[in-house]
């Protein structure tokens, strides 16, 4: 676990056995990051999993890869921790990508409407490439036609911003690329 501080100075100062965090530097991608989870997330140490990512990304990566192969658990709470490092690392140019995902977690995403808002690859590779591929070059999305994560409800947006769902009342963001998330 030394090479976690050998990366990140720092990182293993706190720890929680309820989840074990492990970092390899991906070597072929600019400012990439591979992180093994093994454990849980959920409300008890979702704020601990905040901070140590935070590091991560406070060292300068901001692409963020999650091994999930050994994420036994991860509650509405850690759902919400995945989609602040999102809002932490698109401004900085990156993203976050999840693979191996147990189906009894994606079961929680899809059950939740954020399979669709997180990049998700079968493999380790599948994930790497994900970040060596060109940016695809669009002019517009706008408007752009989408169905509300929370109640599933079709909607319309005409521009880049927030807003309320006419249905659910949740609150939403969409970005100038048309990626919706919430809040």
């Amino acid at each position: 676990m030394s090479i976690n501080n050998n990366l990140i100075p720092g990182f293993n100062d706190e720890k929680d056995d309820s989840l074990k965090i492990s970092l390899e530097k991906v070597e072929t991608v600019d400012n990439c990051i591979i992180l093994y989870l093994n454990g849980y997330v959920d409300t008890y140490n979702s704020e601990l999993f905040k901070k140590r990512v935070s590091k991560v990304v406070d060292a300068g990566y901001v692409n963020l890869i999650f091994n999930c192969t050994s994420l036994n658990y991860v509650s509405s709470t850690g759902i919400g921790a995945l989609t602040s490092f999102q809002k932490l690392v698109k401004p900085r140019g990156g993203d976050i990508v999840l693979f191996e995902i147990q189906s009894k977690v994606y079961e929680v995403f899809q059950l939740l409407g954020f399979s669709q808002f997180f990049n998700i690859k079968e493999s380790q590779e599948d994930a790497i490439d994900f970040f060596k591929a060109e940016p695809e070059i669009q002019e517009s999305v706008f408007p752009k036609i989408f169905a509300c994560p929370v109640c599933s409800k079709k909607l319309k947006a005409t521009k880049a911003g927030r807003f309320r769902c006419s249905e659910c009342k949740s609150i939403l963001a969409i970005d100038n690329q048309g990626q919706v998330l919430l809040g």
